[in-house]
């Protein structure tokens, strides 16, 4: 939001009296002159201006001199020669960039006007204060973006009389340059990073394999699962070792030159107080069992970042479309844990164990991924 200072507060004092003017006629129509700046602009043109002025019938609302002394004038509306709406957007199409270019912006013209009252204890004496608001907006896939607002008042003060009202014009057409001015600015150092003006979006995936936290341990292949990692006391049940894999992604948006770059770390993970196992449960084939729950969780995170393609994640629903897919995901990751100890009976069926050994490691090269389980140890004697 900018306020106007009163760098526009024009104190006039034109060299006539203005008691013995009689009623003043004011001009029918104010002539809003061209603007005689122009910006240009590789982000932005003005597509649209869209009037939302609650009066549209005049830009002025001015005070012509008394007609006797002590009796009060009334204010006569005043609009510019050809209509209002029509001289503003003339007016803004002139100062702004009009031609196609990176972002369609809409002007919404939501008040511009002076209004004009006598100065009390000053004989002959008018105040006019102008107000401005414009707001800022653009469609983007289909979406309307809000932008900015502007928000600016200037005032003036002249005597009552035919000449001064000539005063009215430059104002009203200072305010407006300004509030252009404005908006052509902020668009201008916001476009580089500012994520409303964000024209594309790209998405970054990293693999987070930093083994900085005592308790967790993330996915490497070069790291493999040890029965170090299981520091969690035994549980009893059908089960000889327990792994809880999992997966997360973290990251936060930013905008490079007008892109939104969406750079996410994605994170599977064991926690190691959660994984436990018995002491008859020390053996590498036992141990690849568990690794192959790993693996499971990382090929379905490599699943899920596949999903997410340019045509699928847009600008205007990014992240909830980020969550629906960590869910599917997430959802996919528990069946898939599920299925595989169901069907090789947590490790015990040798044979359905190595098909899933080889299911995994062989979906894992699809993805450019070396399964840290790849080298399957042969299985034990007797099952545990």
């Amino acid at each position: 939001m900018r306020i106007l200072s009163a760098g526009i507060l024009l104190l006039l004092h034109i060299g006539y009296s203005a008691a013995a003017q009689g009623t003043t006629p004011l001009p029918s129509a104010l002539v809003l002159k061209p603007a005689t700046q122009r910006f240009t602009s590789a982000e932005f043109h003005v597509a649209r201006v869209v009037d939302e002025r609650a009066t549209r019938t005049a830009v002025a609302w001015l005070l012509p001199s008394a007609a006797k002394t002590g009796v009060a004038p009334t204010v006569r509306p005043v609009d510019f020669q050809g209509g209002g709406r029509a001289a503003i957007e003339s007016f803004i199409r002139q100062m702004l960039p009009c031609a196609t270019s990176r972002r369609p912006l809409t002007i919404r013209l939501q008040e511009y006007q002076v209004i004009e009252t006598a100065v009390a204890g000053s004989v002959g004496q008018i105040e006019g204060r102008v107000v401005v608001k414009m707001a800022l907006d653009w469609q983007r896939q289909g979406q309307t973006i809000f932008l900015t607002t502007y928000q600016g008042a200037a005032r003036y003060r002249r005597p009552a009389g035919p000449t001064s009202v000539a005063v009215v014009e430059p104002v009203l057409r200072q305010a407006l340059a300004e509030a252009l001015r404005y908006l052509h600015s902020w668009v201008e150092t916001q476009a580089p990073g500012n994520v409303k003006l964000a024209t594309d979006l790209r998405l970054r995936f990293t693999d987070y394999r930093d083994q900085t936290e005592s308790d967790t341990l993330f996915y490497d292949p070069a790291r493999p699962l040890v029965w170090a990692d299981f520091t969690a006391l035994p549980h009893t049940g059908p089960y000889a070792a327990a792994v809880f894999p999992s997966f997360a992604y973290a990251g936060q948006p930013r905008v490079e030159k007008g892109v939104l770059v969406l750079q996410l770390s994605l994170k599977v993970f064991v926690v190691r107080s959660s994984s436990w196992v018995s002491a008859q449960a020390r053996g590498a084939y036992d141990l690849n069992h568990e690794q192959r729950h790993f693996d499971l969780v990382k090929l379905v995170a490599e699943r899920f970042k596949r999903r997410l393609t340019p045509e699928r994640v847009t600008l205007q629903d990014y992240n909830s479309i980020l969550q629906y897919e960590y869910l599917l995901a997430f959802q996919e990751m528990n069946r898939l844990q599920e299925q595989y100890d169901a069907q090789t009976h947590g490790g015990q069926n040798e044979a359905v164990q190595e098909s899933w050994n080889q299911r995994i490691t062989a979906e894992l090269r699809q993805y450019g991924v070396t399964s840290a389980g790849q080298a399957t140890p042969a299985a034990p004697e007797s099952g545990n």
